[in-house]
């Protein structure tokens, strides 16, 4: 009579069967990428982030032109015209019939000094902008990095699938054949060898199966990363640190969401680029109303300038020379002009009106932002600790299975249980794998989300 196998023996079979079961293999010489890698790849080469860049080079353009309002205005004008027939001689200044060749030049500088602060507004209204496009870019990114996280666990968990469906395949043809030995010696019926071939069969189309999700998956993955679709994508083993090691989390769910509610959006890093982005256009629009409202105010500006002329006429040798009437005609002037607005067809209103409604839309879009978000995070948060959790129990549920199907196989040979017996047990040790590394790569997932949420980064600029 043969002995049961010790507990501690059937607990290394389980843990290096399942190590087999999740490990895969890529192609002789081919590059294994990890999850950093794809995340990385897919940023540098995704379409909607070089839109962002270049959106956000549009506002850096926009703060330059902002801040270039404060300097003078310098213009130069060079004027020259041919006058025939009745005319005023430069001269004398009275009329004259004689064609003449008249030539001007002149520079002038003018400068705002006071606008109503409608420039100050402005070039913060622009700096803004800059912020927000880079919050915006950044939010491409972090988009990108968790569409590529997403569709790279998918690709991981029919990777594990596809390797637990080989080992099923090996382990029912060695089952197929063991049975038609016993059937040989008569231990076993016919219906056994038939109920084995069954599950060889089932096992053999579930392999297909798999192999073609993963083709899908891998499609998909390549898709989000913006790689080419012809080439061949080969996945590094995803994190055994993060798959098989769990601990307990210290960080509440309370302290999470303090740092939607209290940190300071300006200027931090603290908060996702979701939050910092609608604030920053709320900023954005606070400003371009307070530049409305400098309409209101009446400017003042200041103008100088420089000018000379000269002259000569057509029919006649005798004529001042070109530098002496520079010299002699130069003039120079200086003037301040005020302006105050009276009445503009109150389109100075209409415009305030909408800039204030504008401001009033985006701060009612950040609070609306920053519920969202809290809501975001409390879910992730709790579908992390669900999904570690849920992992803890599959472990123990993959042991238990895992010892009942070796049990189950052991009286199978010996012929004290049936072919469907040994069948029902195999099905629920696969499905219990197959739901632990499920649950595992999804806290994975539900992990990263909580990161993004609280506004840390979860992909690595090269």
């Amino acid at each position: 009579m043969q002995h049961e196998p010790e507990p501690a023996t059937m607990m290394k079979y389980t843990t290096l069967l399942f190590i087999i079961c999740t490990l895969h293999f890529s192609p002789a010489g081919a590059q294994e990428w990890t999850l950093s890698q794809c995340m990385q790849y897919a940023v540098e080469h995704n379409h909607e982030v070089k839109q962002s860049e270049l959106r956000l080079d549009n506002y850096e353009a926009q703060k330059t032109e902002a801040a270039g309002r404060f300097l003078p205005a310098i213009d130069a004008n060079i004027g020259m015209q041919y006058n025939f027939g009745r005319a005023i001689d430069p001269e004398t200044n009275g009329y004259t019939n004689v064609s003449t060749f008249y030539n001007g030049y002149s520079v002038q500088a003018s400068m705002p000094l006071f606008d109503g602060f409608s420039r100050l507004h402005a070039l913060r209204a622009a700096k803004a902008s800059v912020l927000m496009g880079r919050q915006a870019l950044r939010q491409s990114q972090d988009q990108t990095a968790l569409r590529v996280l997403q569709a790279y666990v998918n690709a991981a968990y029919y990777e594990g699938m596809v390797s637990m469906a080989k080992a099923k395949c090996e382990e029912t043809a060695l089952l197929l054949r063991q049975t038609r030995v016993m059937e040989e010696v008569g231990r076993k019926r016919a219906a056994d060898v038939a109920l084995a071939e069954s599950s060889d069969a089932e096992s053999a189309y579930e392999l297909s199966r798999q192999q073609n999700l993963l083709a899908s998956a891998l499609l998909d993955l390549k898709k989000e990363m913006n790689y080419p679709l012809q080439d061949t994508l080969c996945l590094a083993e995803f994190g055994r640190s993060k798959l098989g090691v769990w601990t307990e989390q210290t960080t509440s769910l309370d302290g999470a969401n303090s740092q939607l509610a209290d940190a300071t959006p300006e200027g931090s890093t603290a908060l996702s680029a979701e939050l910092q982005l609608s604030y920053q256009s709320m900023q954005a629009s606070k400003h371009e109303w307070h530049q409305a409202r400098a309409a209101l105010y009446p400017s003042l500006s200041l103008s100088a300038g420089l000018s000379t002329t000269f002259y000569k006429t057509l029919n006649s040798n005798m004529s001042v020379s070109f530098g002496s009437q520079l010299r002699n005609n130069m003039g120079e002037y200086i003037g301040m002009t005020l302006s105050i607005p009276l009445f503009s067809r109150l389109q100075t209103l209409t415009s305030i009106r909408r800039a204030k409604n504008n401001y009033l839309i985006a701060r009612e879009a950040y609070e609306q932002k920053q519920t969202e978000l809290e809501k975001l995070l409390r879910e992730a948060w709790q579908d992390w600790q669900g999904y570690l959790l849920q992992a803890r129990q599959m472990e123990k549920k993959v042991e238990a299975d895992s010892m009942a199907y070796q049990l189950t196989r052991r009286q199978y040979e010996e012929g004290l249980s049936s072919a469907i017996d040994l069948h029902t047990t195999s099905a629920q040790l696969l499905q219990a794998r197959a739901l632990l590394l499920q649950c595992r790569l999804m806290a994975v997932v539900k992990e990263q989300l909580v990161r993004y949420y609280q506004g840390e980064t979860i992909w690595t600029e090269s």
